[in-house]
């Protein structure tokens, strides 16, 4: 009997020992695979000091204390100009701003428009034809070249939700004709690449389209060797005037998202602005389904920036929301796959996804 037991103890054991050996890919029922790592962080608007973040510090310090973790990305806005007075004074590369940025340990995430504030979609000195043609490339030179001269790598978005008609630099408006957008972004590209600006991270980022309605993004896309990254941005616009309603994360980003990632397969994803209000449904559940979906559900997506911005009305910002919400957006960013600030020394280079 004694023998009995000590071969069926064996045969068990040599069982367990071949199965390992056979089936090394399987792991044991109701273990679940952890979530790839992901960049996160926020653009915050002048709703609490007056300034935006990174030129003033304080609005991410107080948004990390709301967020429970520190943000590996910071984004920024400039154009080309300043045109609210005579003349046109250029924006330079905001060397501060990323500077500040980095020390605390995140990844600048700059949005850089070839347009000039105020805003408006009548900017005729300001066609994609006047870049292709070379009127700007004194201006673009000096500022890749201030890129290259700070040192370290950042986010590039250039002219991005160009598939939709809200800004200037989109064909179909504003004098610019198809093909132009991509000719455009390929120029600026190219001097970039020229003065060795290679510590910039090109992010190509079309709006979600929910409608079908928007340009096809194919004719948009610059090309494998001109996208580091791909990009989405989308928004839960919930009960306004001329939105579809209350819509779920994956209603909002799966269409779009699937149509980048067979357009350009090989690229990582960021989500480039993203918040959902709270008119017309739960914004604490839509936001844990957001952070939980980000990590699960979009595999390509290995960023996403929350826009703690206050824009026309609309309820983003979550340091203004109620507890419930704050509580939500807290506890979604618990997981590990959202990783903190700890980037502010990656070497000079395109960033790649976090590991």
């Amino acid at each position: 009997m004694r023998h009995q037991k000590s071969i069926a103890t064996m045969s068990m054991a040599w069982a367990v020992a071949l199965a390992c050996l056979v089936l090394p890919s399987l792991s044991f029922a109701g273990q679940k695979k952890a979530s790839a790592p992901l960049y996160w962080g926020a653009q915050i608007g002048t709703q609490i000091t007056g300034t935006q973040a990174p030129w003033d510090m304080r609005p991410v310090a107080g948004f990390e204390k709301v967020a429970g973790k520190g943000l590996s990305l910071v984004a920024l806005n400039s154009s080309f100009a300043d045109c609210t007075s005579t003349p046109c004074t250029p924006y330079v590369f905001p060397t501060p701003a990323m500077e500040n940025a980095r020390l605390y340990g995140a990844l600048p995430f700059l949005s850089w428009a070839s347009t000039s504030s105020p805003e408006s979609l009548n900017k005729p000195k300001l066609q994609l034809s006047d870049i292709i043609a070379g009127r700007y490339d004194g201006y673009l030179r000096q500022y890749a070249t201030a890129a290259k001269a700070w040192g370290h790598p950042f986010f590039l978005r250039f002219n991005w939700e160009m598939n939709g008609f809200w800004f200037s630099w989109s064909e179909g408006v504003n004098g610019n004709r198809p093909g132009e957008y991509v000719a455009a972004w390929r120029h600026v590209h190219d001097i970039f690449a020229s003065v060795g600006a290679t510590n910039a991270t090109w992010v190509w980022c079309p709006n979600v389209d929910i409608t079908g309605e928007l340009q096809n993004l194919k004719s948009l896309y610059p090309g494998n060797s001109y996208v580091d990254w791909t990009c989405l941005d989308g928004f839960n616009w919930g009960k306004r005037h001329g939105s579809p309603g209350w819509l779920s994360f994956d209603q909002i980003f799966r269409k779009t998202y699937d149509q980048v990632v067979k357009l350009a397969p090989s690229k990582p994803m960021i989500i480039g602005e993203t918040a959902s209000t709270n008119r017309g449904g739960d914004e604490a559940n839509w936001i844990k389904d957001a952070l939980r979906g980000i990590r699960t559900s979009y595999h390509k997506i290995r960023g996403m920036i929350w826009f703690d911005v206050n824009d026309r009305g609309t309820h983003w910002p979550i340091e203004t929301s109620s507890q419930k919400v704050r509580n939500a957006f807290r506890n979604g960013l618990r997981n590990p796959a959202y990783t903190p600030n700890r980037y502010g020394n990656l070497p000079f280079g395109p960033i790649q996804p976090p590991n």
